[in-house]
């Protein structure tokens, strides 16, 4: 399934918007010199190389997420663990945006890999898209959006979002541009977030088939959705640890996937 014009529509839009967002919020902070921006990883583990290059500190909170915070240049830097699945991250972006009013959110973590996709274990992922890829219904012709269902996830800005939320393409040329700089290959595509990840190759390949992704995570679509809500530029970029297929932890590699996913985020990071 590839995307449909009423998507098309909302990727313009929603790209335009957040475009007018960063310049305003470029506009007020010009004089304070200062940017905010947060790293949201759904485990510890994840999140570490970044926490350790940036030798951030934890961050007094009466917020029930684990919290750091680090300077980088003219960017102060906010990395918080969210916890595994959707509604732990969609809790932990909103109450960070809340607090922090961040110009930027970067979620990054590991995925798996869709056959088809040409990705390896080890290579880095760039989402243009996030997708709920199982926010829909089950029908006798078999398994339909939330389009079919005329029932947005959200409407802002005169857009009605459904299964497929566009991030800030701004954002992502800016990481394509770390990326070539230092000789790094980021594959850009659709990213579908799960609840039940796929064990099994016809599973994959059957989640795979709705959107067309390259991979699949469980947080990233509701951190976008998030920060669409506030505003605020989203970018994703992820590790691939795993082919989706049948289940087989011994041929995972995620110690190399959150490594390099954490030196590429480093990298970028400086460069903001």
């Amino acid at each position: 399934m590839t995307l449909n014009s009423r998507t098309r529509v909302s990727v313009i839009a929603l790209n335009m918007f957040y475009a007018i967002s960063s310049g305003l919020r470029s506009y007020f902070r010009k004089n304070k010199r200062m940017r905010n921006i947060i790293v949201l990883a759904a485990t510890s583990r994840e999140l570490s190389p970044l926490v350790e290059s940036f030798h951030a500190e934890p961050e007094p909170s009466r917020v029930p997420w684990d919290v750091l915070t680090a300077r980088c240049g003219f960017n102060r830097i906010i990395f918080a663990v969210t916890g595994i699945g959707a509604a732990n991250a969609a809790g932990a972006t909103a109450v960070l945006s809340h607090l922090y009013a961040p110009d930027l959110c970067i979620v990054t973590g590991i995925a798996g890999a869709y056959p088809g996709s040409g990705l390896k274990i080890g290579d880095l992922a760039l989402a243009g898209t996030e997708v709920f890829a199982e926010e829909g219904v089950a029908t006798p012709e078999g398994w339909r959006d939330l389009g079919y269902m005329g029932l947005p996830l959200a409407e802002r800005c005169g857009l009605r979002l459904f299964n497929e939320i566009p991030l800030s393409n701004l954002q992502a040329e800016l990481a394509i541009r770390t990326a070539r700089k230092n000789g790094i290959v980021l594959h850009r595509g659709t990213f579908l977030t799960v609840s039940t990840c796929s064990g099994t190759l016809s599973r994959g390949a059957e989640v795979c088939a709705r959107f067309n992704g390259i991979c699949e995570n469980m947080e990233g679509a509701a951190v976008a959705l998030t920060a669409a809500r506030f505003g605020i530029d989203c970018m994703e970029i992820r590790g691939v640890s795993n082919h989706v297929e049948d289940r087989d932890i011994s041929r995972w590699d995620i110690p190399g996937a959150v490594a390099a996913a954490g030196d590429f985020l480093e990298r970028l990071i400086r460069d903001l």
